[in-house]
């Protein structure tokens, strides 16, 4: 085996524990959701989409059909042995030879069946092999290419990923109550001030009590207005930024996991006899392995920038909400109404008017 083929830039292969190890998933379950996504990723004959060939459903190769101008599966005269001549003047097709007159809507559908089955065929080539390697791998039995540095980087976006969304849950339920609690804010100045007005023996008591109350919620309304400009930014960076990142890393693993199934079915070969069969599925082997080859590295390249600048994102868009949120909590609960109405005002977040009664301004969760 020559050593381009096994050349790893800045990769290794590991062999996998004898228990197939690679997570803290349990291993059924993990196995059967990966050979669920390997067998959903076939080509739908009767939709107009070019399929290409792959394992976790990956959208790299797939052209959307509002993209396609003609049929989707272009028909190559070529393969019926006919040439067709295309005038300049009228842009009309011509054929050579009067015994191919016109193209028969028979021919047309046998041509188009057969690059449809053809399709077909590279498709399931490509799935089984994939899911060869997939089970080789978690059953210890085969290696698999493990780049470690990006690997690391991945699990770490992961597990930040969960912790941003326990973050944002708790935010989102302190905005809710928070709600609750300026309304029954609201209701109780509004009680106090009609009293007042019904008790004159009582009127400065329950006049400066309508008041502070009124504050209250004139204050509770602008710290929403803070809390809410926290979780719609932190919903956009884990739910678009790193869900588009994570996207890039599942094509990545799947592009990881094609790159290993036809290394291993070249090494395959290899061992094999040399006769003249062998020497030519070993040429059409080599061919594979090299596309898939440069498709990982492209992939992992991709995914190494991408990693890069959600990194450079992230502190930028936490130390800015992290910020907002310190101020704005610590103003309010300091009844620093000048100080909570600053913070506002320095990132520029603007609230509807205080008279409202519909709390338009509040974000639907």
């Amino acid at each position: 085996m020559s050593e381009g083929i096994m050349s790893k830039a800045a990769t290794m292969e590991i062999p996998i524990n004898s228990n197939g190890v690679s997570g803290t998933l349990n291993e059924d379950e993990s196995l059967e959701q990966d050979l669920q996504q390997v067998m959903v990723s076939g080509p739908n004959l009767n939709e107009t989409s070019i399929v290409s060939g792959g394992y976790g459903g990956t959208t790299e190769g797939i052209i959307p059909t509002s993209s396609l101008k003609g049929p989707a599966v272009q028909f190559n005269p070529n393969f019926l042995g006919l040439r067709f001549l295309h005038t300049e003047g009228q842009g009309s097709i011509s054929q050579q030879g009067s015994a191919h007159a016109a193209l028969s809507s028979e021919e047309l559908s046998r041509g188009l069946a057969v690059e449809k089955f053809d399709l077909m065929k590279k498709w399931g080539i490509n799935t089984y092999k994939c899911t060869k390697q997939l089970i080789s791998e978690r059953f210890g039995r085969g290696s698999r290419t493990v780049d470690l540095e990006l690997e690391t980087q991945i699990e770490l976006l992961r597990d930040t990923k969960r912790k941003y969304e326990g973050v944002l849950q708790l935010a989102r339920a302190l905005t809710a109550h928070f709600y609750s609690l300026v309304q029954t804010q609201r209701a109780l100045g509004d009680a106090f001030s009609d009293l007042s007005q019904k008790s004159p023996e009582l009127q400065e008591e329950f006049g400066y009590n309508a008041e502070t109350q009124k504050l209250l919620c004139k204050n509770g309304e602008t710290l929403l207005g803070a809390v809410n400009f926290f979780v719609s930014s932190i919903n956009t960076l884990i739910n678009k930024t790193m869900e588009d990142t994570l996207m890039t890393v599942k094509q990545y693993e799947t592009a990881r996991l094609e790159y290993d199934a036809y290394r291993a079915d070249l090494e395959e070969l290899s061992l094999g006899p040399r006769d003249a069969v062998t020497l030519c599925r070993m040429e059409i082997a080599q061919q594979n392995f090299q596309t898939h080859r440069g498709k990982y590295e492209k992939l992992r390249g991709d995914v190494t920038i991408k990693l890069r600048f959600l990194q450079e994102n992230k502190v930028k868009v936490m130390h800015k909400q992290l910020l907002l949120f310190h101020n704005a909590v610590s103003s309010y609960f300091a009844g620093n109404q000048q100080q909570l109405e600053a913070s506002l005002q320095q990132f520029n977040i603007k609230l509807h008017s205080a008279g409202s009664e519909k709390p338009s301004w509040l974000e639907e969760q």
